[in-house]
């Protein structure tokens, strides 16, 4: 269409076509070299690792606060993995206003509208968590979300939080998905 009637429309839909294709060929190419496999594990910094994925998020459209983090055994760049695709999760499903439609892909940076994202230790110390204060994930989905290929959102392409799955069980943890104290998205990791 857009060869016959160039209209900017058409070049938005085919730019947004190839960011997905982009986005889905990443993904799985994650899946296929690291699979649910972790290299050696050592001693890593939590707050490091928290500020080496922070920074492949937009800033304008979400914020990160960390409380009192430890240190724990984890294969560094594999859990920096897993807090990058948490933190998109919560920046493409996170706006502070209600869930977005299927065309209002979270983009309401105009009206300052952003997530607020926490991470901290679990009170026994036994992991960690990853929280949102956006519109949260409903209990009935709540397992489904970890599900290969599971999205709510048109530009999803529902292999995040299964990959934040995969990294979380080849440590040898186990992840669950509750409210937030705010009503967001909440992960919680037991070590």
């Amino acid at each position: 269409m857009a060869r016959d009637d160039p209209k900017d429309e058409y070049f938005e839909k085919i730019d947004a076509a190839l960011d997905r294709m982009g986005n889905l060929t990443d993904e799985l190419l994650t899946l296929a070299k690291n699979g649910q496999t972790v290299g050696d594990t050592e001693p890593v910094d939590l707050d490091e690792v928290v500020t080496d994925a922070w920074a492949t998020v937009s800033p304008s459209r979400a914020t990160v606060e960390t409380d009192s983090l430890s240190v724990i055994r984890a294969d560094r760049s594999r859990l920096v993995e897993l807090f990058e695709n948490l933190f998109r999760n919560a920046v493409e499903h996170g706006s502070t206003s209600n869930r977005p439609e299927a065309d209002d892909s979270v983009e309401h940076d105009s009206k300052g509208d952003t997530v607020r994202i926490s991470v901290g230790m679990l009170p026994d110390g036994d992991g960690f968590y990853v929280e949102d204060d956006g519109p949260g994930i409903d209990t009935d989905e709540r397992e489904q979300v970890f599900e290969m290929g599971y999205t709510d959102s048109a530009d999803g392409t529902g292999y995040g939080l299964y990959i934040v799955k995969t990294i979380a069980e080849a440590h040898g943890w186990s992840v669950v998905a509750t409210a937030s104290a705010e009503g967001g998205a909440r992960f919680e990791f037991t070590l």
